[in-house]
């Protein structure tokens, strides 16, 4: 048994290891959290529970700034340095972020149950922690001479426009904005989640797919990958404008530049590795996902009605057939490569991997299929997402906390 110190030494070795292991703890308490408000709000268990604020808003904090940021923050803090030549990042800068980052989404459950003041300190411990991050990454950009960072550069402004979409958020919470809401959950879907998944992808997908396929040719055209931007924060606009009518012209724009890009980076091909097949398909739901989109703009547009077309199926073939497919697929090559242990998947992770794409479907169908008995989709889709990732949890947590088994550091 690990004594204490040796143990914490092990946890901080490297950025992935804390910031992963408080994503993977969040992956399941936040989806714990929103089956829980499911299965009462629909009868199925309970009596629903009164919450300080509306569900739907804590869903979405949860998803958008209490879930992928960890991951987000592990991953870039442990590739920066790769990316741009430079050093690694220290712990004394990685480290308080998180502890402040888990300190706000341990406070943000604390306020659930609690009172909304605690709900209020949770989030700005959250926006201190979200800052502290942003620095260390900022560090990295600006102590190191290499020719080419626009990917870095882009990732960090989506993550300082995110970090502004979470004082939005605080706003909201301090003064009862609906604007401000809006513009939380928006700017973070828009202007900060799509844009890094996408620039990571583009970053790092053809060096993957190059290293792993023999006799392939790296096609990465850029101006897919600023298509893909654009388009996003053309949305966030129109979005926050009410000028829905225009949707679908950025969404198909984005369709299109996504759907290319999975064509030029061998889509089929990658279905041979399991480990790379995951991050392709994860990457291909953003077209089919802006796709959906663009056929819901027309048809609100055609037929105006109070609710769209699909409610929020393409939301949700966004967030979790893209963004959790991506999480989890990226989670494990990290923690594998990082740990020492071979790049290899076995049955039951891949289980996990087709898990994830049963809950994107499921969610999806629930929005899209007609009659009042949907409400059970939502909560097999959320049971599912539960079913996946609390076996990976229980594989990889405790890798987090032990030294890597080839005897190197981090």
């Amino acid at each position: 048994m690990m004594m204490p110190n040796k143990l914490w030494n092990s946890f901080t070795a490297a950025p992935h290891r804390v910031m992963f292991f408080g994503g993977a703890v969040q992956a399941v308490v936040a989806m714990l959290w929103w089956l829980y408000e499911l299965v009462t709000r629909f009868g199925i268990v309970g009596h629903p529970a009164n919450w300080p604020i509306v569900p739907v808003a804590v869903h979405a904090y949860l998803m958008i700034y209490g879930l992928f940021s960890f991951f987000m923050f592990g991953f870039l803090m442990t590739v920066f340095p790769r990316w741009m030549g430079g050093r690694e990042i220290p712990a004394k800068r990685y480290v308080p972020a998180f502890l402040l980052l888990m300190l706000g989404a341990a406070g943000f459950y604390a306020g659930l149950f609690g009172s909304h003041i605690v709900l209020v300190v949770a989030t700005t411990s959250t926006l201190l922690g979200w800052g502290t991050g942003l620095y260390a990454l900022l560090r990295v950009l600006l102590d190191t001479q290499h020719r080419d960072k626009r990917h870095p550069t882009v990732i960090l402004i989506a993550f300082s426009l995110g970090w502004c979409s979470l004082a939005s958020y605080l706003v909201w919470l301090m003064n009862d904005n609906a604007f401000c809401l809006r513009l939380a959950v928006q700017g973070g879907l828009w202007l900060f989640l799509l844009p890094v998944f996408a620039s990571v992808a583009h970053r790092m997908f053809p060096f993957f797919t190059s290293s792993a396929l023999p006799q392939y040719v790296i096609r990465n055209p850029n101006w897919p990958w600023w298509t893909i931007l654009a388009a996003s924060v053309m949305h966030n606009l129109l979005q926050l404008a009410n000028a829905g009518s225009w949707l679908w012209l950025c969404d198909f724009a984005l369709s299109f530049a996504a759907l290319y890009l999975s064509y030029c980076w061998g889509f089929f091909r990658s279905l041979r590795i399991p480990l790379l097949a995951v991050l392709h398909i994860g990457f291909a739901w953003i077209g089919i996902a802006m796709l959906l989109f663009g056929i819901q703009d027309l048809t609100s547009v055609i037929d105006a009605g109070p609710v769209p077309v699909w409610g929020l199926a393409p939301l949700h073939a966004l967030t979790i057939g893209c963004f959790a497919t991506l999480l989890i697929g990226m989670g494990t090559r990290v923690t594998l490569g990082h740990s020492g242990l071979p790049m290899q998947v076995d049955r039951p992770i891949m289980l996990v991997f087709a898990g994830i794409q049963l809950a994107a479907l499921l969610r999806i169908l629930a929005d899209m299929l007609p009659g009042q008995s949907s409400y059970w989709l939502y909560v097999a889709a959320a049971a599912v997402w539960l079913a996946c990732f609390v076996p990976w949890v229980l594989r990889y947590l405790p890798v987090y906390m032990r030294p890597r088994v080839d005897g190197q550091a981090g």
